[in-house]
């Protein structure tokens, strides 16, 4: 699923996001880890992946 990035903290890797319903969405560092990535900027679009309790466990860039 896409949503934009709305808080990031650099030094422990989380932060939260809101999907485009509004819906907010939390992130910790292995989920940020767990897709490469090495710094987001609040507005940034992204790519959520959940696990199957419903935690976020991947965040990608979006990428068009």
């Amino acid at each position: 699923m896409q949503a934009t990035a709305h808080t990031f903290d650099p030094v422990t890797r989380t932060g939260s996001m809101l999907l485009d319903d509004g819906t907010p969405l939390e992130f910790d560092g292995a989920a940020f880890d767990a897709g490469g990535l090495l710094f987001l900027r609040p507005g940034q679009r992204v790519r959520v992946e959940l696990d199957t309790s419903g935690r976020v466990s991947c965040v990608t860039l979006q990428t068009f």
